[in-house]
Order: C-alpha cells, then sequence, then structure tokens
C-alpha cells in the first residue's frame, strides 16, 4: 500500500470512520490505553485518527497524537477542544516511517490498528523503537492474518483489494515482531471473534 493510497482512503472514510471501523476496533482500544493508564509517563500515539482513544487517557498522561491525515486529525482536533481535554500535547500531521522526535523521546508508544494500513510496517517500527526509551512499552492492537478456518479464506480474498479497503487484511504479526530491539512481553486475542490481537512490547535497556 502507497502512502498516497493511505491519504485518499482515509479521506474516505473520516466522515463514518467513528461508526464503522471505530466500532469494531473499540475493545483494542480500551484495552491498549486501561494498560497504559497503570503506568502513566509520556505518550506517543501513532496513527491517532480522529482521536476516539483521546478522552479515555487518564488526566495525567502526556499525549502526543500523530496522523498522516489532515481530514482525521481534524476530527480529532474537534474532539480535544468539545471535551476540554488538558492532557494532550499536541496533535501533529506527520508519515510514521520518518517520526520526527529525537530519540529515546516517549516511555510508551500506542500503535491502535495502524500497522496494517501504514506503508514499509518495518519502517515504522524501526521508528517507534528508536523514539522508545530503553525500557519503555509499544502497546499494540491490530489485527493479524488467521493461518486457518474461513476467517483465513476470507482475509487471502480481500487481500488484493489493499489500497481500495485502507488496510491489508493479511498482515503478518512477525512484521511487527521481527525489530531487534524489541521483545514481546504480553500477547492476548482480543474481540470480536479473537480477530484482534494485544501485544506490549518492551525496549531492550542496551539499546
Amino acid at each position: 500500500m502507497d502512502i498516497k493510497s493511505v491519504e485518499t482512503s482515509y479521506a474516505r472514510w473520516a466522515p463514518v470512520y467513528d461508526k464503522t471501523f471505530g466500532a469494531v476496533t473499540s475493545a483494542g482500544r480500551k484495552r491498549t490505553v486501561d494498560y497504559i493508564n497503570k503506568h502513566g509517563g509520556s505518550v506517543l500515539e501513532v496513527g491517532v485518527g480522529t482521536g476516539l482513544s483521546l478522552p479515555d487517557y487518564a488526566p495525567e498522561i502526556a499525549v502526543t497524537g500523530i496522523d498522516f491525515s489532515e481530514d482525521m486529525l481534524a476530527k480529532a482536533r474537534r474532539r480535544v477542544a468539545e471535551k476540554g481535554l488538558k492532557n494532550i500535547a499536541a496533535l501533529r500531521q506527520m508519515d510514521a516511517r520518518e517520526l520526527d522526535f529525537p530519540d529515546n523521546s516517549f516511555d510508551t508508544v500506542a500503535a491502535m490498528h495502524v500497522l496494517s494500513v501504514v506503508p514499509e510496517p518495518e519502517r515504522v517500527m524501526a521508528e517507534i523503537a528508536r523514539v522508545l526509551r530503553p525500557g519503555g512499552k509499544v502497546v499494540i492492537s491490530n489485527h493479524f492474518k488467521s493461518t486457518q478456518g474461513v476467517l483465513a479464506s476470507i482475509e487471502k480474498f480481500s487481500a488484493p483489494f489493499a489500497n481500495v479497503l485502507g488496510w491489508h487484511s493479511d498482515f503478518a504479526i512477525e512484521t511487527v515482531l521481527q525489530e531487534d530491539r524489541l521483545k514481546i512481553e504480553q500477547q492476548q486475542a482480543l474481540p470480536p471473534f479473537g480477530m484482534m490481537t494485544f501485544l506490549v512490547l518492551s525496549k531492550l535497556r542496551n539499546n
């Protein structure tokens, strides 16, 4: 999937995102933010979208959100203003493959249902590892491809339409786990029907 396709797709989805993909991914967002709220610190949310998760962060957690889509960010900024959220440090337009932050900038990086929609997810994971402080956590909720059953067949059929759908239905979990500065700490299946996965990775302290 190329970056222009991502931009076009999310301009198309922005008006209805909250009631479509947003509804399907609510369990992953809740699990991710609940985990982060227990650990505190500074947070970078990669692919903040329309800001559905922002009201759920604890007030003491400073959140920076980035997204490539200005249409999505416009809705996120309205949400912040309407809810009077004081802990949102910034909402910035940015390509996740080239994060405009220094090394070791954040205690936690959240990536909720974004890794299967970005071009070059390996580069995105490398950038996430770079801006994360040693010992920090990457908290991920995402759909990963099934290896068997009806769902696997559906994903295989949908894969060629990635640019139209706006996400890779056959996205492999190994793509996320190959970054050698990060080690897996938790993995859990999430609703609906175990289609989503919750992951926690930690950055090695000697990197």
